[in-house]
């Protein structure tokens, strides 16, 4: 096995190509999309888009055989905003200092997307045994919206990808396993009154105080249900509100009120089965009383994001290939939601494993640093010499 790392050289001048776009989720990821397409051309790689909003484009590309499964490396190209934080260098600029590479998106997670397309000069030079599939995605930070859309033009039958390494960043540490993670939005109609006579109205947001009461009941229900085997912090599912607003002065009885909540489910816990908790107590406790009152009230609930978790499965073959990588005897949990959860629901075995830290991520000053660059190709060519071989 040919285990000579490439020169991080190519990697650092592709991030800091991929670091100058825009790539905030609420931006067009396509300059840097129409960057890539055009780089793998210069290789001869031919690459398919899709995409869940317009403005928007996933990338997907082979490099190798086309008649086999493959493995997918898997990347989001978007990243969050930089609004009101105090950054010491300009976001979208890669910035050395000493062995950090600071940028918006460097650890999370342009740099795995720059390793990536380092490596396709010499994958392309290489008679691979084993595909390796580029799938780039937007609108990840948001709620994963981009990734169904590549994931329903896969191929199936013997040329379907038979399993995905998503390259987040977790130190290059292997998670088999991360928590499912829901958005809801919840809006409540009541009937405005006057405060001084609070029962001939309707408040809206007495509704939502015992809406939100029961989710923090479902909460301390599922926090007693903690599972400390399962490597998770906390152990356990996890369900909270995030932001309200509602009426419109202090002696009116509030006719509107909206929260927003989030359902953090272990893998195996039913994150539906809790959702319809919350539905079931609406529909047959609080809405009957609110209509016996005014037949108007109304309380309705919207998905927002729904990503699965990624279950641990025993002898999954992606996992057992990583660990071959990278000399791991273990894996390990994340509880921040990835892509990795669509790829097992659409039958296709998936890990998270990738340089850089979470830590560092979301936050002012960002990086990634040469050495963890160094940690990630190391992994990538040996996946190029496994690919080419498909054996150890």
């Amino acid at each position: 096995m040919n285990t000579s790392d490439p020169p991080l050289s190519a990697a650092v001048e592709i991030l800091d190509r991929l670091i100058s776009f825009d790539t905030v989720s609420t931006r067009s990821n396509l300059g840097l999309i129409d960057w890539v397409a055009d780089y793998l051309d210069g290789y001869g790689i031919a690459s398919q888009r899709s995409a869940a909003f317009d403005g928007k484009s996933n990338l997907f590309a082979t490099v190798g055989p086309a008649d086999k499964g493959g493995v997918i490396l898997s990347g989001h190209t978007d990243v969050v905003p930089v609004a009101g934080q105090e950054w010491h260098s300009e976001p979208f600029r890669l910035t050395p200092a000493g062995d950090r590479l600071c940028g918006r998106g460097t650890a999370d997670m342009k740099g795995f997307i720059a390793l990536v397309l380092a490596l396709v000069p010499r994958a392309v030079e290489r008679s691979l045994a084993m595909p390796l599939h580029l799938a780039f995605t937007h609108d990840e930070e948001t709620g994963c919206f981009g990734a169904p859309a590549l994931i329903r033009t896969l191929p199936n039958g013997v040329f379907r990808p038979i399993m995905a390494i998503i390259g987040e960043p977790t130190s290059m540490q292997i998670a088999n396993a991360q928590k499912g993670c829901a958005f809801y939005r919840t809006r409540i109609i009541g009937r405005e009154g006057h405060s001084s006579a609070p029962d001939r109205g309707v408040s809206a947001i007495a509704a939502a105080a015992e809406m939100i009461g029961e989710i923090g009941r479902l909460h301390s229900e599922a926090r007693d249900r903690g599972r400390a085997e399962s490597g998770f912090d906390p152990p356990h599912t996890t369900l909270s509100v995030g932001t309200i607003t509602g009426g419109t002065a202090v002696n009116i009885v509030a006719r509107e009120c909206a929260f927003e909540w989030d359902l953090r489910s272990l893998p195996g816990d039913d994150a539906a089965m809790l959702k319809g908790q919350v539905d079931r107590f609406v529909a047959n406790n609080l809405l009957p009383r609110m209509q016996a009152v005014y037949s108007g009230a109304a309380v309705e609930t919207e998905t927002i994001v729904d990503v699965p978790s990624l279950v641990p499965v025993a002898d999954s073959p992606v996992e057992i290939l990583a660990r071959h990588l990278t000399g791991a005897n273990r894996a390990t949990t994340v509880s921040f939601a990835t892509e990795a959860g669509l790829y097992q629901r659409a039958g296709i075995p998936a890990i998270v494993c990738g340089p850089g830290s979470i830590d560092v991520a979301h936050k002012p000053d960002e990086y990634i640093t040469r050495s963890e660059l160094a940690d990630g190709a190391t992994f990538l060519n040996r996946l190029l010499d496994w690919a080419e071989t498909g054996a150890a």
